[in-house]
C-alpha cells in the first residue's frame, strides 16, 4: 500500500507556504509541499528586483490578514527570509526540483478517496491537494516571432542586463515600471506601453515612473504597440505599430503571466473566463482539490491575499477532518 499524505500542495509561493503552515497550525500533519524550482518563492526571486518594496496592502488596497502568519511590510530580501523562517519552524516537507504533470482523483475506496499526483517517473498520493502555482511560472510572450539570432537579447527578467546597454522595457504594470526605473541608473532605458498612462501600476510606481520620465531618466513610448522584432548586426530592431523602428541592445518583456489551462484541464479542474472555478473555500469542482494565490486571479500578485487563501483552505480541511472524526466516534 502506497503512503498517502494528508495534504499535498503544488507550488511553494506565499499561498502554498501559507496553506502548509496554516494547515500545520490547525493540527493537520503529514503535509508535503512540491516546488518545480530550486527553492520556494521562485517568482519573487526571479521577477522582483533587489530591494523591491513588498507591502501587505497590495496596490494601496487594505488587506486584513485572517490567519496566524504575521506578515509585515518589507523588501524582497526580508520577505524571502520571512518565508525561510516560517518553513523552518513548522513540520512541512518541502521537495524541490519536482514538476507536477497532472492530478488524478482515485475513488477505489468510497470511504477514503485520495489523489495521485504524477511527476516525471514517479507519483505520490494525498487525501487533499492544493494547487498554488503562480501565473508567472508561465510568463506571457509576444505573439510575433523572436528571431533566433537575438533570442539571448530578449528576456522576461532583468537578470542578464549589463551596465551601459540601451534597453527597451515592454509593459505597463508594476514589474515593467520597476524594471525601467531600476535599469535607468546605469543604462539608456525606454519603456513601451500600448496605453497612454501607467494606471495598472501602484501609486508609488506611478510616481516613480512619472519622475523618471520628467527628469529624462526614462524615455516613454506610450500609446504604441510593437509589431515585430528583427535582428540588426546582433542587436534587436524593434518595429512599432506607428511605422517607426529603433535598435536596442536588449528588450525586456514584463507583460504578465498566463493561467496554465492545460494543467488544470488534465487535473479535471473547470475554468470559466480564464480562471479556475472554486467556491468560497477555494475548493474546485473536484471535491478535495483546491486552488489558491495568483492562479485564482483574485490575488493578482498580493501576498497577503494569497496568505488568506491558504488560511481558508486549512480551516476548511480541519473542519472536515473534525466532522469525520465525530461521525466515526458516533458510529463506534
Amino acid at each position: 500500500m502506497q503512503h498517502i499524505h494528508n495534504l499535498a500542495i503544488i507550488g511553494a509561493g506565499p499561498a502554498g507556504i501559507a496553506t502548509a503552515v496554516e494547515g500545520y497550525l490547525q493540527g493537520i500533519r503529514d503535509i508535503v509541499l512540491l516546488e518545480k524550482d530550486v527553492n520556494h518563492n521562485s517568482t519573487i526571486r526571479k521577477y522582483y528586483k533587489d530591494n523591491k518594496r513588498v507591502d501587505v496592502d497590495w496596490k494601496g488596497k487594505k488587506v486584513e490578514l485572517d490567519g496566524r502568519i504575521f506578515f509585515v511590510d518589507g523588501t524582497k530580501e526580508s520577505t524571502l527570509d520571512f518565508f525561510d523562517e516560517i518553513l523552518a519552524n513548522h513540520s512541512v516537507e518541502l521537495i524541490t526540483h519536482v514538476e507536477v504533470q497532472s492530478i488524478l482523483k482515485r475513488d477505489d475506496n468510497p470511504y477514503d478517496s485520495y489523489f495521485e499526483i504524477f511527476m516525471a517517473g514517479k507519483s505520490i498520493f494525498a487525501r487533499k491537494v492544493a494547487v498554488t502555482i503562480g501565473r508567472m511560472g508561465k510568463p506571457n510572450k509576444p505573439d510575433y516571432k523572436i528571431p533566433l539570432g537575438i533570442k539571448k537579447r530578449v528576456a522576461f527578467t532583468i537578470d542578464d542586463c549589463n551596465e551601459g546597454e540601451k534597453i527597451l522595457v515592454v509593459g505597463g504594470g508594476d514589474s515593467a515600471v520597476e524594471y525601467a526605473v531600476d535599469l535607468s541608473e546605469k543604462n539608456d532605458v525606454a519603456i513601451c506601453y500600448r496605453r497612454e498612462t501607467f494606471r495598472r501600476a501602484n501609486p508609488t510606481n506611478q510616481r516613480n515612473i512619472a519622475n523618471a520620465i520628467m527628469h529624462k531618466e526614462v524615455r516613454a513610448i506610450l500609446g504604441i504597440d510593437i509589431e515585430g522584432l528583427e535582428e540588426e548586426e546582433g542587436r534587436v530592431k524593434v518595429i512599432f505599430t506607428d511605422g517607426e523602428a529603433e535598435v536596442f541592445d536588449r528588450v525586456i518583456y514584463a507583460i504578465g503571466g498566463t493561467t496554465p489551462s492545460s494543467f488544470l484541464a488534465s487535473s479535471g479542474i473547470t475554468e470559466e473566463d480564464g480562471k479556475p472555478v472554486h467556491d468560497e473555500n477555494y475548493q474546485t469542482n473536484v471535491e478535495g482539490l483546491f486552488v489558491a494565490g495568483d492562479i485564482t486571479q483574485e490575488s493578482g500578485g498580493s501576498i497577503a491575499l494569497g496568505l488568506n487563501h491558504g488560511f481558508a483552505i486549512a480551516c476548511f480541511i480541519r473542519d472536515e477532518i473534525q466532522i469525520k472524526k465525530a461521525q466515526l466516534t458516533s458510529f463506534i
